[in-house]
């Protein structure tokens, strides 16, 4: 890899929805940590509704529809991503209540104050942390809430390869305390901060690493496919190296 950071939305778009298609989560997580999350969420009923905002192909959603009795939509902005996730849907027996949609996270098609709650995992940075915890605020009712998860530092100082690295490719990348300001600042009540375990980095990248032949060989001798491949093993090779300095952090707050 040489010394130029790409960011994998350099990319065709169809080769990075092409590489995330036909899987659960196209980021880091799993169904325990979704439903952990959850459990701090209050007041949630039949009547409620829950937004999951970039879903991708819903598989931390289907676990909101498994452990609540909410209406959900499931926003990602690539078609494929969402036809799987109605397909999710229908095979769990949830369709009469949790729907995809195609649609913008920057031009959300919600009424004012019309949500319960707002759930994106690993996805808010494509608004930006502090953007979308203030231009989503709107669409949720009074003490309705948010959980998002965000990439962290965890310390204050860290070695200069992954600093440059996240810098070039996630500028808002920030520590926990800085994080949760941004929150109490966007006018929520913070109600959990904490991190999510080592393991599902070490799936996420398993994955990929066990994709990444497959994918080669469907696209061979496509170069694009060649430097994309190499940018998402390059990260993989950070985490290993840095994981004591960064990582993914649930933020859960409350709409004052």
């Amino acid at each position: 890899m040489n010394n130029e950071v790409q960011t994998i939305h350099e990319f065709d778009l169809h080769i990075i929805y092409d590489f995330f298609s036909g899987t659960d989560r196209q980021g880091p997580g799993n169904p325990e940590e979704t439903r952990k999350a959850l459990g701090f969420i209050g007041g949630l009923t039949d009547k409620s509704k829950i937004a999951d905002i970039g879903c991708g192909t819903g598989g931390q959603t289907m676990v909101l529809g498994e452990s609540t009795s909410c209406e959900i939509t499931g926003v990602d902005s690539w078609q494929g991503f969402i036809d799987q996730f109605n397909q999710n849907a229908r095979t769990k027996n949830l369709e009469h209540r949790v729907k995809g949609i195609v649609g913008d996270m920057q031009n959300l098609p919600f009424r004012e104050e019309e949500l319960d709650l707002i759930w994106s995992e690993g996805a808010i940075y494509n608004i930006g942390f502090e953007r979308g915890l203030n231009e989503w605020r709107k669409f949720l009712k009074p003490g309705g809430y948010i959980a998002v998860t965000e990439n962290t530092w965890f310390s204050e100082e860290r070695p200069t390869e992954i600093q440059d690295f996240w810098q070039s490719i996630y500028p808002e990348i920030d520590t926990i305390p800085n994080k949760v300001a941004q929150m109490q600042k966007a006018g929520y009540l913070p109600v959990a901060t904490y991190m999510l375990p080592e393991s599902i980095w070490n799936d996420y990248y398993s994955w990929q690493a066990s994709r990444r032949a497959s994918f080669l060989k469907k696209y061979e001798g496509n170069n694009s496919v060649k430097e994309f491949v190499a940018t998402m093993q390059y990260e993989a090779e950070l985490y290993d190296k840095y994981k004591a300095y960064y990582g993914y952090m649930f933020y859960i707050g409350k709409k004052m």
